[in-house]
């Protein structure tokens, strides 16, 4: 079988990484931190050490906003929309040219199994590159008619909202840190971006290839580093006067104390608990796979995971299963295997979680039908887990685990789609839901009740740049993609002139 990555270009970023840390890219230049501290990033599916990184203080996130905000009151404020247009496909294209290392390195630091490397990481950047460059030469504002005595004309700009810090999760680091990245270019906006401390190492090729771009200097500033240092010194910063993070709900929290320092604007995408409801109509075929991946892709490691299953009691125990032989057939193994489906947690201390979160709803009452267990010695691999008989005050069932672990639930014809909706809506999370049944009005009304920001509806389709993201309740502030997430990183102004 033909190796999926290319062996010479494992070996050459080994090389690389041994050489010497990893700097931050801050001005047009990489520097090492100015306290010379660094840490390391480990690969999940071995344990074993890739790479030490420059770790960014105080100091530093100083310099990166500093130089932000010189390029966003200087050469950048002069480059016309066309110009941010042709810099961000530019960009899509270097990303294209370099997918295979930047696959590589995604497998590498988040443990995800190539193939989707590529399919979801790579080709997901590239999607929202092009998406967004589209939208540099389409922000407008807008005319208005006012009331006062005498004429008068009154306009709205839309102006770019200054320099922005970007904080990326450590699952899916590259398509998440263009994903913010690329609308706030296109607005006209300046970065400070700060990977994930576990997975720094695709952002940071990022930087070479925004560089290679032509993107002037200091437009895009990454400093890695750890978030109780890096991370609270961009949301407390004066000079920041935007704050976009996804992560976790904790965080967001955190983040929302600090930017009242100077009013910052904040746009938080954070946990998830959603909910997948199977009606006894449902086509099984789609369904059943759907439910599965839905909470085992990627480890379980996604914010609109589908950790609860409300399946209706005639089809539950087919429906049970079949979740539960895929979960016992799907290969979890190393990551750069071509037929692995499932990857390892992201760090030790992501497996301790997911393992105590199983733990307990061992102790609280609740049946593992499947998995449940860990796997090896080497890496940080779980078993692909679905448990029974949860109780909606059980925390496996209101709290976000974060790994593939399924709470599943029987309803019956008893229960009206007000009732399922609440079962739906009882945790304070409201990211996404799906649902599959053949009737479509019972799936537009129940997706009316659902108080979650992404629905679907007999598919499982991943995120479209086209399409706005974000959740309701705690699961945060604003949305992402599509137009709300260009105008997201722009200010109002009205003008009225006395004529």
């Amino acid at each position: 079988m033909t190796a999926p990555y290319n062996p010479g270009l494992l070996e050459a970023l080994q090389m690389r990484y041994a050489r010497g840390a990893a700097r931050m890219l801050i001005g047009g230049e990489w520097v090492e931190a100015q306290s010379g501290e660094t840490f390391e990033t480990i690969n999940p599916s071995t344990g074993e050490l890739i790479a030490n990184v420059a770790s960014a203080g105080e100091a530093d996130v100083d310099r990166a906003v500093a130089a932000a905000r010189a390029a966003f009151e200087g050469p950048w404020a002069k480059v016309k929309p066309d110009e941010r247009t042709r810099l961000l496909l530019k960009l899509a294209d270097l990303i294209e040219a370099n997918a295979d290392e930047l696959a590589l390195l995604e497998t590498l630091d988040v443990g995800r199994p190539i193939q989707f490397s590529r399919m979801i990481d790579v080709q997901g950047a590239i999607g929202q590159l092009r998406y967004n460059a589209g939208w540099a030469s389409k922000i407008m504002g807008e005319t208005a008619e006012i009331s006062a005595p005498g004429e008068w004309l009154s306009y709205v700009l839309r102006e770019p909202v200054g320099v922005c810090a970007q904080i990326v999760p450590w699952n899916f680091p590259l398509v998440m840190a263009v994903g913010k990245l690329a609308p706030a270019l296109a607005a006209g906006c300046t970065v400070v971006l700060k990977p994930a401390e576990q997975t720094p190492l695709s952002t940071l090729k990022l930087g070479e290839l925004v560089l290679e771009a032509g993107i002037p200097e200091g437009v895009v500033n990454i400093v890695t580093g750890y978030g109780r240092t890096a991370g609270a010194a961009l949301a407390a910063h004066p000079d920041v006067n935007k704050i976009a993070f996804t992560g976790s709900t904790v965080t967001g929290r955190a983040i929302i104390d600090a930017a009242k320092t100077n009013f910052k604007r904040v746009q938080l995408e954070l946990g998830g608990k959603s909910p997948t409801y199977i009606f006894a109509d449902a086509d099984l075929s789609k369904a059943i796979p759907a439910a599965a991946m839905g909470i085992f892709f990627n480890a379980g490691q996604v914010c609109a995971a589908g950790s609860r299953l409300f399946v209706h009691e005639s089809v539950a125990d087919q429906v049970l299963e079949g979740v539960s032989t895929m979960a016992r057939g799907l290969k979890v193994g190393q990551t750069l295997e071509a037929d692995t489906m499932i990857g390892p947690l992201v760090s030790a201390t992501q497996l301790d979680r997911v393992t105590g979160y199983i733990a307990s709803g061992r102790e609280e009452g609740a049946q593992v039908f499947v998995g449940g267990g860990t796997i090896g010695d080497k890496g940080y691999f779980v078993q692909p887990t679905v448990l029974l008989d949860t109780k909606p005050d059980m925390r496996v069932r209101k709290e976000e685990i974060f790994g593939p672990v399924l709470c599943a639930m029987r309803f019956s014809d008893a229960e009206d789609l007000d009732a399922l909706a609440g079962r739906g809506n009882e945790t304070e999370f409201g990211l996404s839901a799906s649902i599959y049944t053949q009737n479509i009005s019972t799936a537009h009304k129940l997706a009316r009740r659902l108080k979650a920001g992404t629905i679907r509806i007999n598919g499982s389709g991943g995120v479209d740049p086209s399409l706005p993201l974000g959740g309701y309740k705690a699961s945060g502030w604003g949305r992402e993609n599509g137009k709300a997430g260009i105008e997201a990183y722009t200010e109002l102004k009205s003008v009225s002139v006395a004529l």
